[in-house]
């Protein structure tokens, strides 16, 4: 079994946020690929799930700094390893628009990553990490995408769902192979 958690802040003020980048590539993915699965609000899990056969989708609850607790409660629960797990987050240390896929490694600053992090005590999960810029400050993460901005934003969603597909059907070395 494999589960895809997206990064994001459950509130509707954040719906367009930078920071809620990974939402938007399981929503992207769940409706485009998966169009006959929807979400499902799990409180136990804390969670929206979608799952079809050995795949869970998974939408945190949280709030992005908490993100680890609901990531744990679904490893639990679906009795999931680290190394079957792909985590989508925005990254401020990438440009805008850029993608690397990667297994492992610190958490850059990134709140979310590093409660991931700490609940699994491992950070040998993989990421696919979505460049929405180098603003070093903490309300940049929570502010929407310029209307200049869109396009970008729109490819990079669209590419973010091709490389969660190929770590899927392939691995990690064509992801990587691809997007880095």
């Amino acid at each position: 079994m494999k589960l895809i958690v997206g990064l994001g802040n459950p509130d509707i003020k954040y719906q367009n946020a930078r920071h809620n980048l990974g939402f938007k590539v399981v929503d992207k993915y769940v409706s485009c690929i998966m169009y006959h699965v929807s979400w499902e609000d799990n409180k136990k899990l804390k969670s929206q799930v979608a799952k079809i056969n050995q795949l869970v989708i998974a939408k945190p609850q949280t709030y992005m700094n908490n993100s680890g607790l609901a990531v744990k409660l679904l490893v639990s629960y679906y009795k999931i390893a680290p190394a079957d797990i792909i985590v989508v987050h925005d990254e401020l240390d990438l440009p805008l628009g850029k993608i690397k896929v990667r297994l492992g490694g610190a958490a850059a600053g990134h709140h979310g990553v590093a409660s991931i992090i700490n609940a699994l005590s491992t950070d040998q999960f993989v990421r696919v990490r979505l460049g929405i810029g180098n603003e070093k400050s903490w309300d940049f993460v929570l502010e929407r995408f310029l209307p200049s901005e869109q396009t970008k934003v729109s490819q990079m969603v669209k590419q973010a769902v091709k490389a969660v597909e190929i770590l899927i059907d392939q691995d990690l070395e064509a992801a990587q192979n691809r997007f880095n």
